[in-house]
């Protein structure tokens, strides 16, 4: 029985979600025939843990959906066997770049494709803490509804599972790599008081994402773009299109990736930045796989904590360290998109080597471009004042910090990429529950 990994990152109260979530698994399990390990990676307090501990043993009402919910010290103790097995160079950095003190959007998802292949899944199918699904009919809209259906397929034998078929017939025999969609609700990212406040600020604030060199059309077209999701429209029926991947219609909250993808190359494991985890997107799509985008898209809400002083400061600073990490991304994705199928070996697979050594020569970019985004940043949000005034006072003596963390950034990618074909095949022969919790569903 093919297996698959559906998981969900937490680092707050999520409850609720990892119900809902249980509820899609047992959708999987009931309607494809899989094997669903729900995997939760659970970096919340005691007593947050125990909430979500009683709502993953809370029975499904399916065979073959097995839970793990591991807190941090059962993901940090099979990590640490993983890479003192893989007998790699540097160890406790890459303990430390696989679970760092900070939060990483990145490495949180790392952790779950490593731990994925320990489980023997075919895919991994992530959600988020800070979403639900939207209601049709009185039942939920399970995006794994059509991950299942094209997922890992011979590209050309999906067709029959999809509405719209842009599929170009060289890509015919490819895998399909990638289903996806977006979200509704609020904006992806915190800034929309921004674009009240003054949209011209906006512009240029949201604008410093673009590449270096960007005209002001190109520019201004990916302002309107960004984090707006699939806007409010609600789902009334079902629409998908195979083929080159329209990336900006695809969310992390709603994602699938085929094994042959994530383990071959990792996210980027930087720590307090919003975006660590779209690489592979940008890779599926550069390297000419095919992928599914469908219109499930998940509901996107935001949580009292982003809310409160402390949450707005982090959640500005993750926001500014993404901007500047373009500085070292932008070369690497130019570079993928110019050898589109040449990522590929013969078996199309992607070549992790190319990947590595790509980040490793971005690394040398000029630090000036990502000086300017800094005084961008301090002089629009000092015009608008008020708190975001604050967090321009609050950035002045991180600003060498910040420009550091940016290049070691991409540096820790590079080696991580290099690492990650010994840490996967490592991770297949370690056992996963060790000082977790499993549970399957035959035993509710």
């Amino acid at each position: 029985m093919r297996r698959i990994c559906l998981t969900l990152p937490t680092n707050r109260p999520c409850a609720e979600t990892i119900s809902v979530i249980g509820a899609e698994a047992a959708y999987a399990a009931e309607h494809f025939g899989v094997e669903v390990h729900l995997l939760i990676l659970d970096s919340c307090d005691e007593h947050a843990f125990a909430e979500h501990a009683r709502a993953a043993a809370a029975p499904h009402g399916a065979a073959n959906v097995v839970v793990h919910h591991l807190g941090e010290a059962a993901q940090r103790d099979f990590l640490h066997r993983v890479i003192q097995r893989a007998a790699l160079p540097k160890p406790d950095l890459l303990l430390d770049l696989m679970l760092p003190a900070d939060v990483s959007y990145g490495a949180c998802t790392n952790r779950a494709f490593l731990i994925a292949a320990a489980l023997g899944c075919a895919s991994v199918h992530r959600r988020d803490s800070d979403s639900s699904y939207q209601v049709h009919d009185g039942r939920p809209v399970f995006p794994i509804h059509h991950e299942l259906l094209s997922l890992g397929k011979r590209a050309a034998d999906a067709v029959p599972g999809v509405t719209r078929n842009l599929l170009d017939a060289a890509d015919a025999d490819k895998p399909v790599a990638m289903v996806g969609s977006s979200f509704v609700g609020e904006l992806s990212v915190d800034i929309g008081e921004i674009r009240e406040l003054d949209p011209e600020v906006y512009y240029e604030v949201v604008g410093l994402w673009a590449e270096a060199g960007a005209s002001e059309r190109e520019r201004r077209e990916l302002v309107e773009e960004s984090f707006t999701g699939a806007g409010t429209e609600p789902f009334t029926q079902d629409e998908s299109t195979l083929g080159t991947p329209d990336i900006w219609r695809v969310d992390m909250c709603n994602v699938a990736l085929d094994h042959e993808v994530y383990e071959r190359v990792p996210l980027l494991p930087a720590t307090s930045t919003i975006g660590s985890d779209y690489f592979l997107l940008h890779l599926v799509r550069d390297a000419t796989l095919p992928g599914v985008v469908h219109n499930r898209h998940i509901v996107n809400y935001y949580t009292p904590e982003r809310r409160t002083v402390p949450g707005f400061t982090a959640y500005q600073l993750r926001f500014t360290k993404f901007l500047l990490s373009m500085l070292y991304l932008h070369p690497v994705y130019t570079a993928m998109e110019a050898a589109g199928a040449a990522l590929l070996d013969e078996r199309h697979h992607v070549r992790a080597d190319v990947i590595a050594r790509l980040a490793g020569r971005s690394a040398a970019e000029d630090r000036a471009e990502n000086v300017r985004r800094l005084d961008v940043i301090d002089r629009r949000y000092r015009q608008l004042g008020g708190r975001y005034a604050e967090f321009a006072d609050h950035l002045v003596p991180l600003r060498e910090r910040l420009l550091d963390e940016a290049q070691a950034d991409i540096e820790d990618f590079a080696l991580l990429v290099e690492a990650w074909g010994p840490l996967i095949a490592a991770g297949r022969a370690e056992p996963v529950s060790a000082g977790g919790r499993t549970r399957s569903a035959d035993d509710a």
